[in-house]
């Protein structure tokens, strides 16, 4: 009997070539899966390209809705950005792929498991450690296997009549509902600006004149409405990702490390991302106390940390999220933010249960702050601090 893999598909450069090499090369059949997570793409066009390459079965399946709910919802309660930047877009997507991978393979009985991902990047330890979480299969990786660089794979593409599209030859391009990420080309050298037609989200020239606002409302840490429009999730991301992006906001550029130790350039587009995240962490501060908010900024940092390395399925991530979950049940309210030729503010929120009061900051009359409180907590705050310069200055 003739061996067979199922390999996460795409229709791009990597994973066509991936098909061939399997064929070819290990002589085996091909099951190919595409997961859509929001990507936009053509998935009859891919099945097309998928059928001509020659695959035994292609597998088409919507999971938007539970790509929002399972993975991007926990992101935004976890305010999750990988240093402080990365909205983790890709990240997310990679373990819910692979699970259908698992559930596809178990269905189609095959011998081996295969993705599309070289040595260099991230997405090979999301891949691997999902997969090998949920099965024992052997894993093959044909890019990272044979060492493959981008000219390599487009002279192969060449040879075998794969038709790749125009911007895969500039870019290597990931996109889903949550962000877009643009790397390779003219993009490798971290001085270069990105090209205008580097994107497709966010305007980058004639920008409105006037400034948009939006109105986010949340309940227990999910946002649920938009300028009092409820909306279903999908619908509520693509939303702010079109307003935002029609502002000029969410373009990201940065220096990043990479699990494998690289420092990488990486530019993205996260319009909704940077929205909904910002306001979030706003709302948030407004209903939480200090404490809470110190200690859940160290969290979602390691969470996010977590996710980008492939630890999705670790113990320490679900154990994580259950103290973020537990924060959220007072993270309800309005956060109403200004976009404006690329910038993004926060300038209005509102919540039940908000800890902020009144009558207590106000510097007008009818506060009932007593200031004379004051001076002996200051005295307290110090003491300390007071004691070690007298004993320094003695010196």
């Amino acid at each position: 009997m003739k061996e067979k893999a199922i390999l996460a598909f795409s229709g791009g450069l990597d994973t066509s070539v991936v098909v061939k090499y399997l064929q070819e090369k290990h002589n085996m059949d091909v099951v190919t899966i595409t997961v859509d997570v929001g990507q936009g793409d053509d998935y009859k066009k891919i099945s097309a390209k998928a059928k001509k390459l020659g695959v035994k079965k292609h597998y088409n399946i919507d999971a938007k809705k539970e790509f929002v709910t399972d993975y991007i919802f926990p992101a935004i309660k976890a305010n999750a950005l990988y240093q402080k930047k990365y909205c983790l877009a890709t990240a997310l997507a990679r373990p819910l792929i692979a699970q259908k991978v698992l559930q596809i393979a178990k269905k189609e009985k095959v011998t081996s498991l295969a993705h599309g991902c070289s040595g260099k990047g991230n997405d090979q330890v999301r891949f691997d450690l999902t997969m090998m979480a949920g099965s024992s299969l052997p894993i093959i990786a044909p890019i990272r296997d044979l060492n493959l660089d981008r000219a390599t794979e487009l002279k192969f593409a060449k040879k075998h009549g794969i038709k790749i599209d125009n911007v895969a030859k500039k870019f290597s391009i990931d996109q889903n509902l949550w962000g877009r990420a643009i790397e390779g080309g003219v993009l490798e050298n971290p001085m270069n600006e990105p090209p205008d037609d580097a994107f497709i989200w966010v305007k980058t020239k004639n920008l409105p004149n006037k400034p948009i606002y939006l109105k986010i409302k949340f309940e227990k840490g999910i946002p649920v409405a938009i300028d009092g429009k409820s909306m279903n999730p999908i619908k509520l991301i693509e939303y702010i990702n079109k307003k935002a992006g029609s502002a000029g906001v969410g373009i990201i550029d940065h220096i990043e490390d990479r699990v494998v130790g690289i420092k990488s350039r990486e530019v993205y587009e996260t319009p909704g991302a940077a929205c909904l995240i910002e306001a979030h962490a706003d709302l948030e501060k407004m209903v939480h106390t200090k404490h809470e908010t110190k200690f859940k900024s160290m969290v979602d940092d390691e969470w996010s940390w977590l996710v980008y390395s492939g630890l999705w399925e670790d113990p320490l991530k679900k154990d994580l999220d259950k103290f973020i979950e537990q924060t959220q049940k007072p993270v309800s309210g309005i956060v109403k933010l200004r976009l404006f030729k690329g910038s993004l503010r926060v300038v209005g929120r509102e919540s039940k249960n908000s800890l902020y009061s009144h009558k207590i900051a106000t510097y007008g009359k009818g506060s009932n702050f007593d200031q004379k409180l004051a001076k002996g907590f200051v005295e307290l705050w110090g003491m300390q601090s007071t004691e070690a310069n007298k004993l320094h200055n003695k010196k």
